[in-house]
């Protein structure tokens, strides 16, 4: 994996109240098309001070809409599932554990710029009120609507709200980009294979989003009714309800070769057809948050990307990524704040649930995500740490200080002892599609000069290709 440059990257800064940093909606790219032309909503008068103000219009004509949304995760980001080894368990965003930023716990401010409310920073926000949904946040056509950073998510008052009001419309790549584009804290950071190289996507990035091919919106796929959007991630829905898959749209048998169509059965559509993941911008493979405060300089490649910045660590990054395989049946594990650790081991913080005897499971492509992250060495589970604002880690680059407001967020005690642990965890790689010629053949994975199967890791013996008796057998239960 070659370690490579990213240009217009938007960083993690801290964000003081007198700075303005924050989330610049036409940043994850231009606009899908032109602003939107409803000839009702050309009938939009302001003035608006502020987005809440233009809710309050939009609530006049589109009440049920706000009241769909908050009946989701994207709003409640918190449910209850049945999670493999661990029974009924609260998950979502509000619970996830995750080696990028830890989790949301104190750091309410800074994670709640993606939220699609305004103003949630403290356990004060009324998730019951429909007046604090951003309606802009997804429908804005202009490309100039902003939020600013550091206050769970607050409309730049600079805003043209009149202009941007008159102008929403069905959401676009950007819209659902803005965010899920920049997750992790930058653009391109955690998810490989979503970043704003999707929005003018041309074949070889995308086949479904190529703007001159099949120029798939996001809901082309993710079909939303009532504000629900389906489609999941592990760490925050393990129990894979929700599910976009493949087959909704390729149903049946899709391949004339039978060699083929008898190795979908054991092998998901997205393990051949995506080669490789970051195909625009690179992406973040590992994050060693122990280096954090050990120098003054941030440090950059010869291509521009941070290699080190003091309040965050260490990273390394690639582009054109090979993914990693396991057998996938649509459930996930994960760790869950307080489970016990053993720091002498890896950490799994999620991992997918499935094995080669298991005739409901496929082998799947994953980015694997590895971290160094703080854990609590006289308790031994993972610390919680509080990042933002003027007390947070990212101004003092005081561990102990930020353990304990963190785990205090977290409800959970902090003896006062740290260390730090190797961890890891798994993304399914769903997007970035590849052209038809371009789907992995035969010897990219079979045959002893192919780089890209672990077999023995799958649970063969060897390569299948070469060893009798390997076939999948019925899992016992």
């Amino acid at each position: 994996m070659a370690m490579v440059g990213m240009s217009g990257a938007r960083w993690f800064f801290p964000v003081f109240a007198s700075i303005a940093l924050g989330i610049n909606f036409a940043q994850a790219g231009e606009p899908d098309a032109a602003p939107a032309n409803i000839p009702e909503h050309q009938q939009i008068e302001g003035p608006f001070a502020d987005g809440i103000d233009v809710t309050g219009t939009c609530l006049e004509c589109h009440e049920d809409a706000a009241l769909d949304l908050m009946q989701t995760t994207h709003w409640t980001w918190s449910t209850k599932q049945l999670v493999y080894g661990r029974g009924l368990t609260d998950t979502g965003k509000r619970h996830a554990v995750n080696n990028f930023c830890y989790g949301v716990a104190s750091n309410l401010s800074k994670c709640t710029e993606c939220h699609v409310g305004y103003g949630w920073k403290d356990d004060s926000f009324d998730f019951r009120q429909p007046s604090n949904v951003d309606c802009l946040i997804c429908h804005d056509t202009t490309g100039s609507y902003r939020r600013l950073g550091g206050d769970g998510g607050v409309a730049d008052p600079a805003t043209d709200f009149e202009y941007v009001a008159r102008n929403v419309g069905t959401p676009g790549r950007a819209n659902c980009g803005a965010c899920h584009f920049y997750a992790g804290s930058a653009h391109a950071v955690k998810h490989g294979d979503l970043e704003a190289a999707l929005i003018e996507a041309d074949e070889s990035i995308d086949v479904h989003m190529a703007v001159n091919g099949l120029d798939f919106a996001c809901q082309s796929c993710h079909v939303t009714e009532a504000h629900r959007i389906p489609g999941t991630t592990m760490a925050a829905s393990p129990a894979g309800t929700s599910v976009v898959a493949c087959t909704d749209c390729h149903s049946g048998a899709v391949h004339a070769k039978e060699t083929l169509e008898r190795h979908a059965r054991s092998v998901a559509c997205q393990t051949c057809h995506i080669p490789h993941f970051a195909k625009g911008e690179p992406t973040k493979v590992y994050w060693d948050w122990s280096a954090a405060g050990k120098g003054k300089e941030a440090e950059y490649t010869e291509e521009g990307l941070a290699a080190y910045v003091p309040y965050k660590g260490r990273f390394v990054w690639a582009r054109n990524v090979i993914p990693e395989y396991a057998w996938f049946a649509g459930k996930a594990g994960v760790h869950a704040w307080g489970d016990k650790i053993d720091p002498e081991k890896e950490l799994q913080l999620n991992w997918p649930v499935g094995a080669k005897q298991d005739e409901t499971a496929k082998i799947y492509p994953f980015k694997v995500h590895r971290g160094r992250q703080i854990y609590d060495s006289g308790h031994k589970y993972l610390v919680n740490p509080h990042l933002v604002s003027a007390d947070g880690f990212a101004y003092t680059l005081d561990w102990d200080t930020a353990a304990e407001l963190g785990m205090k967020a977290r409800g959970l005690d902090y003896s006062g002892q740290y260390d730090f642990v190797d961890t890891l965890m798994y993304l399914r790689i769903n997007h970035m599609v590849a052209p038809a010629s371009q789907a992995l053949e035969c010897r990219d994975c079979h045959g002893k000069d192919q780089k890209r199967m672990k077999w023995q890791e799958l649970g063969y013996d060897a390569d299948p290709l070469y060893v009798a008796g390997q076939a999948r057998r019925p899992i016992t239960r």
